[in-house]
C-alpha cells in the first residue's frame, strides 16, 4: 500500500507538521489533522497554535475549511476553482460572496512547493525503501530536522 506525506511549512519553508496518509487518500482531509497538530513554542506562555495566514492550493478550497479558518481568525490565500465559482454563480445571491483573495499573498505559496519538491526528491524517501509507515514517517522527520538544522546554523 502506498503512503502519502502531508506537512504544513512555515513562511521559509521549513516543515512545522509531518503526516501520512494512504497513497489513495485526498489533500483537503488532512487539513484538520495538520492544523490540530500545530504548536509553534513561545519564550513566554502557551504554544501558538492559530497561524496568521495559511497559503494552500485549490485543493483545499472547501466550505468547512474556510469556516474552520474563518471561525479560528485565520486568513486565507487560496484560489476557488472555476467549478465552485460556477456553482456559487448559478446560485444567484444564495450562493453567497465570492471569498476573498490575494493573489499578492498567494504568490508566496512556492515556498511551499520548493519544500516538497525537496523532500520528494530526498534520497531517502524517493527510493522507497522503507516498508513499513513509522519507518517512511520517520525519514520525513528526519529531512525535517535536516532543514531546520541547515537553516539555523545559516542564520547570523
Amino acid at each position: 500500500m502506498s503512503t502519502k506525506i502531508h506537512s504544513l511549512v512555515e513562511g521559509h519553508g521549513l516543515p512545522m507538521v509531518v503526516l501520512l496518509s494512504p497513497g489513495q487518500a485526498g489533500d483537503s482531509p488532512m487539513f484538520g489533522p495538520l492544523m490540530a497538530h500545530l504548536r509553534v513554542a513561545q519564550p513566554v506562555g502557551r504554544a501558538r497554535t492559530r497561524p496568521d495566514l495559511v497559503r494552500a492550493d485549490k485543493a483545499y478550497s472547501s466550505r468547512a475549511i474556510r469556516t474552520h479558518l474563518r471561525q479560528r481568525g485565520i486568513r486565507a490565500a487560496i484560489p476557488e476553482p472555476s467549478d465552485q465559482q460556477g456553482h456559487r454563480r448559478r446560485r444567484g445571491s444564495r450562493g453567497g460572496r465570492p471569498p476573498a483573495f490575494d493573489a499578492e499573498i498567494y504568490k508566496g505559496r512556492n515556498v511551499v512547493e520548493r519544500r516538497f519538491c525537496h523532500l520528494k526528491q530526498w534520497r531517502g524517501l524517493a527510493t522507497r525503501y522503507d516498508k513499513l509507515a513509522i519507518t517512511y514517517r520517520a525519514a520525513a522527520v528526519l529531512n525535517a530536522v535536516i532543514a531546520w538544522t541547515r537553516h539555523l546554523s545559516d542564520m547570523p
